[in-house]
């Protein structure tokens, strides 16, 4: 269960390969690779389920020799393992009677059953004690969850875990759960308790199931980026040693980081085109592509601005490598949005940079909520009323 060293769960590494094969930016020549590796893992472990749901939905042609061929191995697999379940309960003692259930609950796991998986796990935690024991199983639902891509079922897993540490569990399980819960976060743009989580397991990570330790380290300075300000990115990313023995392995992630933190603007932009195909291509994070490149740029335009009461446009597009037509249209979008503190002078070609005071936006904050409250309660009131 605990995942060595560079070994990921083979069910998360196939749930990449279908998400590549679904992937309309992959190339033809490559999905027709992906298919066979995909066949090949579906076939060795007896996925019926997910062979059909697949042939469905990708267009296949169905082998239904193979199907059957599967379905029948799966019952008498399951023929196996109650034999074995009964054979513990009237021969043998309790540990054996949770191991054969467990095995059960591993081998729907296996073929891809989540319902079964999910009634079988409750039986066998039924016959559990041990509140580490609990936890493995717990793991295995989490496991499951991100097979399927399941927020809810991992939601309600991550919650279940931390009342089960309530009453006591290592310590090992509990950085474990810090990355598993990290990965929910960032799978649902919650990008900043994603980066806290992730940082604070970055001396203890042993999750290699869910990724490889580069594979982390890419995650913990994308999601570092966004979240942290200048003084923590350099303390905790940019001069973390677990980061810098890894982050030259990752293609442009070196130059990403320490560009935008020396303000080599340029340098920046070539990097984070490089990591485009990369964070488009990952599972977890395609969903929130498009919001990440606004985040990121957001993070970089601000921190240009900063040291600025006003600069010219040309001399902004010159330090980022770009036109200043791409300037106009880039900043003129993030300041509708609110995203950016500044306005254009379009006759004088100048950026004039109008930071609100903290008091200031507090102030206004509260403004706005206060009438959004009474209009609220306006409302309310003729509804009573009538």
């Amino acid at each position: 269960m605990e995942g060595q060293e560079g070994i990921q769960e083979p069910k998360l590494v196939l749930a990449h390969k279908i998400f590549l094969l679904r992937h309309p930016d992959v190339p033809d020549i490559e999905k027709i690779n992906l298919k066979d590796e995909v066949l090949s893992l579906v076939q060795a472990d007896g996925m019926a389920l997910l062979y059909e749901s697949l042939c469905s939905e990708l267009g296949w042609t169905m082998d239904q020799t193979l199907l059957q061929t599967m379905q029948l191995k799966i019952q008498d697999d399951l023929i196996k393992l109650d034999e074995k379940i009964t054979d513990a309960e009237e021969n043998l003692g309790e540990s054996e009677v949770r191991e054969a259930h467990l095995a059960k609950s591993l081998y729907y796991i296996r073929i891809g059953d989540k319902e079964k998986a999910l009634e079988q796990m409750k039986v066998t935690e039924g016959k559990t004690v041990a509140v580490g024991q609990k936890m493995d199983l717990v793991f295995h639902t989490l496991q499951l969850g991100f097979f399927f891509m399941d927020f809810d079922l991992i939601s309600k897993g991550i919650d279940k875990a931390k009342n089960l540490f309530d009453e006591g569990g290592d310590w090992e399980r509990k950085n474990r759960l810090k990355v598993y819960e990290g990965l929910y976060c960032m799978s649902t743009r919650n990008f900043k308790k994603a980066a806290e989580l992730f940082l604070d397991s970055i001396s203890t990570f042993t999750t290699y199931e869910l990724f490889p330790y580069d594979v982390f380290i890419f995650y913990t300075v994308l999601t570092s980026i966004i979240s942290l300000d200048r003084v923590s990115l350099k303390q905790k990313v940019v001069d973390a040693p677990e980061i810098l023995t890894v982050i030259s392995k990752i293609p442009h992630l070196s130059d990403f980081l320490n560009s935008l933190y020396g303000c080599q603007y340029k340098s920046f932009f070539i990097a984070f085109a490089g990591l485009t195909d990369q964070i488009k291509l990952d599972r977890y994070l395609h969903p929130h592509f498009r919001y990440y490149m606004r985040e990121v740029r957001t993070v970089v335009y601000s921190q240009f601005l900063e040291s600025y009461k006003s600069v010219t446009m040309e001399a902004m597009a010159k330090a980022f490598g770009v036109s200043v037509d791409f300037i106009d249209t880039e900043l003129s979008r993030f300041i509708a949005a609110g995203k950016l503190h500044c306005k254009i002078d379009k006759v004088a070609g100048v950026l004039e940079t109008n930071r609100p005071d903290a008091k200031n936006a507090l102030y206004q904050a509260t403004i706005k909520q206060g009438d959004f409250l009474l209009n609220r309660i306006q409302k309310l009131s003729r509804v009573i009323d009538l």
